[in-house]
């Protein structure tokens, strides 16, 4: 089974959810002494511990899972098809932004943020930058963000 960082969020949203079922059944404050229901106040910490924990995990699962654009050259992540290289150095002609190597040259290395999925159904993962040139030159195409696509999985 392969875990998603949405399943992992779902886990937590129900931890969260079971703490505060346990807080409003128990009571915020201590009882009188002895306290029969010191355990189930201390399994609502560590409920809510879990939760947050859970949430970590999800986050740096998907940070993980983060794939690269990979189309064979790069691009400004901002504004697209706009780089200029000369002698080993790239330059965006509209923000200036310099990269110290051949950007145009290499596959592109920006997260893939997109799916597009042209009239014939092809899917191609792409970056905001690339996407940029797609729109208009795709005609037809769908665009889909990876995360709205991710959050329909879950």
């Amino acid at each position: 089974m392969t875990v998603t960082p949405e399943q992992l969020r779902a886990l937590a949203a129900r931890a969260d959810a079971l703490t505060a079922e346990v807080w409003a059944l128990c009571g915020g404050s201590p009882g009188t002494e002895p306290d029969p229901l010191v355990e189930a106040r201390q399994a609502a910490g560590y409920l809510a511990r879990a939760a947050e924990d859970l949430q970590r995990a999800a986050a740096e699962l998907a940070r993980l899972q983060v794939r690269p654009c990979g189309l064979p050259w790069g691009v400004c992540a901002e504004h697209g098809n706009t780089l200029s290289s000369r002698a080993g150095i790239t330059e965006c002609r509209v923000c200036h932004r310099t990269w110290s190597y051949d950007r145009l040259g290499r596959p592109c290395e920006e997260p893939a943020t997109w799916k597009v999925i042209d009239q014939a159904g092809t899917v191609t993962r792409m970056c905001d930058g690339h996407v940029l040139g797609a729109r208009a030159a795709a005609h037809g195409a769908t665009f889909v963000r990876v995360d709205e696509v991710a959050g329909q999985a879950g």
